[in-house]
Order: C-alpha cells, then structure tokens, then sequence
C-alpha cells in the first residue's frame, strides 16, 4: 500500500487539525467494501447515500450524526437452530462512517426493498450566504456638497 506525505501541508496551515486527522486516517485505514453503496447529488444542495443492506431490518439498523460524522451501522441477529446448507448472503455486522461537510443535514432516511437511502440536504445559514456590499463613493458626496454650496450663495 502506497503511503502519503503530507507534512508539507502541515507546515502552511494553522487550524485545520481536523482535516489533517482526516488526511492521515484516509491514508492509513483500510477502506471496507461491506456493505456497499452509492453517493448521489439529487440537487443543488441535496444529496442520498443509498447502501445495500438485504437481510437487515429497521431494526436492526442504526443512523447516527455526530460532529459531522454520519454513522450507519447494523448488527443483524440470526435465528438459532439455523442450519444453511450454504449462506451466500452477508449478514455480518457492519460500521460504515461519512465524515459530512458543514451545515449538512440528514432529512430522513428509509428502508426499501433492502436498499437503505439516507437523504441529506445542505443548509447554509443566511449571515453565512455570500451578499453583494454597496460601495459608496467620497468623490460624489464631495461634489453634492459642492453642489449645494453653490446654490447657496
């Protein structure tokens, strides 16, 4: 496995210790395949994950937000006195972590024909939104002021 060197971008940043953990944990962990799942972009702001988990009931499922890191887990109880010939089918416990950007939220989330679809939507508070600044001239005032002065005597 190919490691990476990031202690150059260590040097020209302050306060980004967050996305400097993130960098070396990418690069370190091993990245699981089970189970698998997809990322979409539904919209400007709206996103689904949707991850396959056949086997798996609403109940034995769990979606957690923490510090902007989604956590989907499952941990499937099998019934005993289950004898299988064979068992293709996978129904191992599973930890699937998201690390979410800010002011990402989960809207919901539902079960459906063993598809898992969590919907998460991106809102940016308004003092946060870009807004346009007037820029106001002194020259003008000046000349106004002129103007007026002018006109009185």
């Amino acid at each position: 496995m190919r490691t990476f060197d990031f202690s150059p971008l260590y040097r020209s940043t302050v306060g980004f210790d967050q996305l400097q953990s993130l960098l070396d944990s990418v690069t370190r962990d091993a990245t699981p395949t089970y189970p698998p799942y997809n990322i979409e972009r539904l919209g400007e702001a709206e996103y689904r994950i949707t991850m396959a988990v056949a086997g798996f009931s609403e109940n034995d499922l769990s979606i957690e937000v923490k510090q902007n890191v989604l956590t989907i887990s499952g941990k499937r109880t099998e019934p005993e006195n289950t004898n299988y010939l064979y068992q293709g089918i996978a129904g191992r416990s599973f930890e699937r972590r998201f690390q979410l950007a800010d002011h990402v939220e989960v809207k919901g989330a539902q079960l459906e024909n063993g598809l898992l679809h969590v919907d998460l939507v991106r809102r940016i508070p308004e003092e946060l939104k870009p807004r346009q600044i007037a820029i106001k001239s002194s020259v003008s005032n000046a000349r106004t002021i002129e103007g007026n002065l002018a006109a009185a005597e």
